[in-house]
């Protein structure tokens, strides 16, 4: 079965916000992956957010909190309104597909799911009801972050 976990975007301080959060809950950083560090040529980012997030992932107990920093290019996050994602960490590829195919159904797909840079296979999309949904299935997790 899958695992839902909350994602959120951030304006520039998710490692500010990460490290607030480290210090209430405790826990251990899974992953914090910056921009620069993704490994992609056709993705280009500009030395301004180079070191910005791109990925961050805090385990709380068996949860999961994720984050990262929305790039300036895609415009700024209505600190007001809805900024976070839900993600489904899948359990396997076959898995991942069906729940991706099933709730972007007459939604709008803002990535494809597919192999990612960075080594899952990963989609998003906003659900016709207006939800923001990321799919991951990473073989090195099976479904566990």
């Amino acid at each position: 079965m899958a695992l839902i976990n909350p994602y959120i975007n951030f304006n520039g301080n998710a490692e500010e916000a990460f490290n607030f959060y480290k210090s209430v809950f405790g826990g251990e950083f899974a992953t914090i992956m910056r921009f620069k560090d993704m490994p992609n040529p056709g993705f280009e980012v500009s030395e301004i957010e180079a070191n910005k997030i791109m990925h961050i992932a805090l385990t709380i107990g068996s949860n999961v909190l994720m984050a990262n920093d929305v790039p300036e290019f895609m415009g700024k996050v209505n600190e007001n309104e809805n900024r976070s994602k839900i993600s489904i960490s899948a359990e396997s590829r076959e898995e991942a597909e069906q729940l991706f195919n099933g709730l972007s159904a007459g939604g709008s797909v803002e990535m494809p799911i597919g192999d990612s840079p960075w080594g899952s296979y990963f989609g998003m999309f906003r659900d016709k009801f207006g939800i923001e949904w990321m799919v991951d299935f990473d073989p090195k997790y099976k479904g566990k972050v």
